[in-house]
């Protein structure tokens, strides 16, 4: 979060943005893949503030494949203005592009994971742990 504004990313094929992240490596702490990801999809070198959110997602995948996917989100110590990063590539290939969106702008963009929207507009202290089951 910088200047009111939160980061997302995109890339052309897909029609809504999403939160900077990635996977953790084998022998790599939460902490460090986070500080990773961000700037290999950025080129920028944020660190961690703090462990924000555990996110637990219930989905299917095409084929009918049942997934249960557990995220950390981090908020990172914020550099005080807007940076201008690199673009990236993400495993597809595909372009993505970094996206400074308002806070109070946040909800006319479709972007994922959902709950971020209402996340960053109060920012509430220590960890919240959300649940969402997208089968239903």
């Amino acid at each position: 979060i910088e200047e009111g504004c939160v980061l997302f990313i995109g890339n052309p094929s897909d029609d809504y943005l999403y939160s900077v992240g990635g996977a953790v490596r084998l022998g790599e702490t939460a902490e460090h893949a986070a500080e990773r990801e961000v700037f290999e999809e950025t080129g920028i070198r944020y660190e961690i503030d703090r462990l924000a959110v555990i996110h637990e997602c219930f989905f299917t995948v095409s084929g009918g494949t049942e997934c249960h996917e557990v995220c950390f989100y981090f908020l990172m110590k914020p550099k005080g203005m807007k940076m201008e990063g690199t673009a990236a590539y993400n495993s597809f290939g595909e372009r993505e592009d970094m996206h400074w969106i308002p806070i109070d702008e946040i909800g006319k963009v479709r972007a994922f994971p959902a709950f971020l929207k209402d996340y960053v507009k109060e920012t509430p202290e220590g960890i919240r742990h959300i649940v969402e089951d997208e089968r239903l």
